[in-house]
């Protein structure tokens, strides 16, 4: 039998810096982590389930890649993250649908995995 050493405790790590591991440019990231690119069977997932999309206004946009929607149905506020900052295509007052169950963002004729 042999003797285990517990393991050193780790700090957890949050925000950006979680979010960003392992893609140092958006724009070469292959990661499909949430909030980074979008997978094809969460895309194709996401429509063969129109249900479960919520349409929302854009209230809120930053830099950081976080946005936040109002739904329209008066279902309250979400804020989701993308790596990319939504390629800088996302304005105060667009119109967009989130996906509640797969995480994708339409906005227009574009579709983005995005983070709660």
């Amino acid at each position: 039998m042999s003797h285990r050493e517990p393991h050193a405790v780790t700090e957890p790590r949050t925000g950006a810096v979680m979010g960003m591991r392992g893609c140092e440019r958006a724009h070469e990231c292959s990661s499909d982590r949430p909030g980074h690119g979008l997978h094809a069977m969460q895309l194709r997932l996401s429509t063969a389930t129109p249900s479960k999309w919520v349409d929302a206004i854009v209230t809120a946009v930053d830099g950081d890649g976080f946005a936040t929607l109002a739904a329209i149905d008066g279902g309250g506020t979400r804020r989701v993250w993308h790596h990319d900052a939504f390629a800088g295509t996302l304005r105060l007052g667009d119109p967009v649908a989130v996906h509640a169950v797969y995480g994708v963002l339409a906005a227009g004729g574009q579709r983005f995995s995005v983070a709660e």
